[in-house]
């Protein structure tokens, strides 16, 4: 047989059809006796020009698709999925290891579905217009083999001595790239054979997320004009692998590689504005120096975390300020094109951006559309902090502010659909916060976002007890879908954490760290 990407010899295609036909009539079925017109799909519904002794494969373009179920259930609906016709199949019982195990040895390499008896399977052999199966095993319940003339419909049974790899399979080269979760290939052995037989690329996808990994990523990119079809629990829903999918093939990636901002890496952070070291670290140099300072801090984390450590930038974009101003918001909004100068210098260097908002008292959401500009770089999440958060008649350093949890959400939505309208990777959205008050309701946070990575950044100073208390107590009845950073402050913390307490006491080791 000539099978693409096989890698083994064939018969000539000529050879192989009178093999068949050979095969065919001696076990008392000519082709097309069985009185079968095939589904759509088949090669007797495709003209007299298709080879009826040839399988073909499904070729048009299709939506990124999930298959799950038992082995018996994926490997049909695979099937389904990426033949449109073959005169011959293989079939065995389910949950029959040792004969699914040698039907799987000789329906893959021959390029013929696998199918295991079980719903669907009369009507999968139907529409591919299936002739003569090959059998292993007996169905459930069965004496012996002979039972599966009444499993397979009327279908003719091959001789157990006739070799498959004088079937006629398929010349065409499959316009599918596969993503495995890690339990398929072990779970799914028929599955795995319908996909060999196919001669489809796969790869195993440990995370189950396209927008994870970068290999993920670049197998996706290698073909992206290939249909992309998942098979494995753990990929979610079609919508939500689709969404992904669309995202890991179109979007940049982030600094170090793959869309999640989470689990993936961990940020180290430089906190400040540019104009100065009044309001933090990362503004007591010019934007270079502090690229070469952020890394150096990344650095120092390495060799204590699984992940790799990206430096990271939290910039300051409305800065609290102790007089109403102009528009009465006690809040001081930075001009985009100065943080423009750092946002685009960072990009390059690798470091994330987090461009942090103060915003007095107007709302979160007016301020964060002022820097939708920058927002929709790639490298650019966005930070809430309701310290700073005043109501009417509040002032700063009079009280500490706060915000509700559906102020927070009206964000979330915005940054969200930011995100998935301009194809951009995973966004990192922080919450500062050392005291519960600082967000009421916060169990009503929405943080089922996928394009967003929620974190609920402990950023208290003092003696490591209050720091840890504080972190403690910010943890409990934490929402669903959370990751926790954490800030060290040079001057406030008695003493300041170093890398190893801070990954080492602090547990979980948080996500995302800053230093002010």
């Amino acid at each position: 047989m000539s099978k693409h990407g096989s890698g083994k010899p064939g018969l000539p295609r000529a050879l192989a059809a009178s093999a068949l036909a050979a095969a065919l009539v001696l076990s008392g079925c000519t082709a097309g006796q069985n009185g079968r017109s095939g589904a759509s799909g088949t090669a007797a519904d495709n003209g007299s020009d298709r080879d009826e002794n040839r399988v073909y494969l499904n070729t048009a373009a299709a939506e990124p698709a999930v298959i799950t179920g038992s082995d018996a259930e994926a490997a049909l609906a695979a099937s389904q999925t990426l033949f449109q016709s073959s005169p011959v199949a293989v079939v065995a019982p389910e949950g029959d290891a040792a004969a699914i195990e040698a039907a799987a040895a000789e329906a893959g390499p021959a390029g013929v579905p696998l199918l295991l008896a079980g719903d669907g399977l009369e009507a999968e052999l139907q529409r591919l217009g299936v002739r003569q199966v090959k059998t292993f095993g007996a169905p459930a319940g069965a004496a012996g083999a002979a039972e599966w003339e009444s499993v397979l419909g009327g279908v003719g049974i091959l001789a157990p001595e006739q070799p498959l790899d004088e079937v006629a399979g398929t010349e065409e080269a499959s316009p599918y790239s596969v993503l495995l979760d890690e339990d398929a290939r072990k779970e799914l052995p028929a599955t795995m054979a319908v996909l060999q037989a196919a001669g489809v690329r796969t790869h195993v996808d440990a995370a189950a997320d396209p927008r994870a990994a970068p290999e993920t990523v670049d197998f996706l990119r290698a073909e992206p004009e290939h249909n992309v079809l998942a098979i494995g629990g753990d990929f979610g829903n079609t919508a939500q692998f689709a969404a992904r999918t669309e995202t890991a093939l179109t979007a940049a990636e982030l600094p170090g590689g793959g869309m999640l901002a989470f689990p993936t890496r961990r940020m180290v952070a430089l906190y400040g504005h540019p104009s100065g070291p009044a309001l933090g670290a990362l503004g007591e140099q010019d934007v270079e120096a502090a690229i070469a300072r952020a890394k150096k801090l990344a650095g120092e984390y390495k060799n204590l975390s699984d992940e790799p450590v990206i430096p990271a930038f939290e910039i300051i974009a409305t800065v609290a300020t102790g007089s109403a101003g102009e528009d009465g918001d006690y809040s001081s909004a930075t001009d985009i094109d100065l943080l423009r100068t750092w946002v685009d210098a960072a990009g390059e260097a690798g470091v994330y951006v987090v461009l942090d908002l103060q915003p007095g008292r107007t709302d979160f959401l007016t301020q964060a559309k002022a820097y939708e500009e920058l927002l929709k770089e790639p490298h650019v999440g966005l930070a809430l902090d309701p310290e700073w958060r005043l109501q009417d008649g509040e002032r700063h350093m009079e009280q500490i502010g706060s915000v509700t949890a559906a102020e927070i959400n009206e964000v979330s939505d915005w940054l969200a659909r930011l995100t998935r309208g301009n194809s951009l990777p995973q966004k990192v959205l922080i919450l500062h916060q050392f005291q519960l008050r600082m967000i009421s309701n916060r169990e009503q946070l929405e943080t089922g976002h996928d394009e967003l990575a929620v974190v609920i950044h402990a950023d208290g100073h003092g003696g490591p007890g209050q720091k840890m208390e504080t972190w403690s107590a910010l943890r409990q009845d934490l929402p669903d879908d959370v990751w926790m950073g954490w800030k060290n402050f040079y001057d406030e913390d008695t003493p300041m954490f170093s890398p190893e307490k801070t990954y080492g006491d602090v547990k979980p080791a948080p996500w995302f760290v800053s230093y002010q």
